[in-house]
């Protein structure tokens, strides 16, 4: 075997560890992104426990208007 194979042998390897690494970070940020948006790290319900320890009552059109809004925040 020559140098010329060995240096040959050495890139391929370093090749095929940088485009390993690439497409498993691609595919594990669209998986991560998947699960934020089907299950959301925030429900209705802690939103109303969130409001009533501030001491307020929440209209369901507030409840509504956070959960669209962290929906729109997880899309970006």
């Amino acid at each position: 075997m020559g140098t010329g194979t060995i240096v040959g042998i050495v890139l391929g390897v370093i090749g095929a560890l940088v485009i390993g690494g690439l497409l498993g970070f691609y595919i594990a940020t669209k998986v991560f992104k998947k699960q934020m948006r089907e299950n959301p790290p925030i429900t209705e319900d802690q939103i109303r426990a969130m409001y009533t320890q501030m001491g307020r009552k929440p209209s369901e059109q507030q409840i509504h208007q956070i959960m669209n809004m962290m929906k729109s925040k997880g899309n970006k």
